[in-house]
């Protein structure tokens, strides 16, 4: 054998190994991500039968206001949130679009409390769950 038949072997052999590697790894990736899918759509179907408490929970609201809602260092309490609130629709608004109430003295006050924290929207949320955190917390 030659020196370029070689190097056109060894190149082609290099292909081979390359295209059969993209292969088993686009198909691991495909099966997370139907195993993914399934989990969202479960998680959706689940979320009719979740408390709000558990919703709080479950979108990640304890990370900043805690398990007891008395607030952390990334984020203020949320008890007796009722008092802030004159309706169950308001909070629900501002939890789809917090951005939106950022120019009240409350929040300009929390900007300077608790600074790098933003508050994310749940805009992608079901409406349902969010009446539920909404209920949750009100009753508090």
């Amino acid at each position: 054998m030659t020196k370029p038949q070689i190097w056109v072997a060894v190149f082609l052999f290099l292909f081979i190994i390359l295209f059969l590697l993209g292969r088993i790894t686009s198909k691991e990736e495909s099966s997370k991500n139907f195993s993914s899918m399934n989990n969202q759509n479960l998680n959706e179907q689940d979320s009719a039968e979740l408390t709000g408490e558990k919703l709080f929970q479950s979108f990640g609201c304890i990370t900043c206001h805690g398990n007891d809602l008395a607030g952390t260092k990334s984020g203020p309490p949320l008890i007796a949130i009722k008092q802030n609130w004159s309706s169950r629709d308001n909070l629900i608004n501002y939890l789809r679009n917090p951005n939106s109430y950022m120019d009240s003295d409350r929040f300009k006050d929390y900007k300077e409390k608790y600074p790098g924290t933003i508050m994310p929207p749940y805009n992608n949320k079901d409406v349902k769950d969010l009446g539920k955190i909404a209920d949750y917390l009100l009753a508090r």
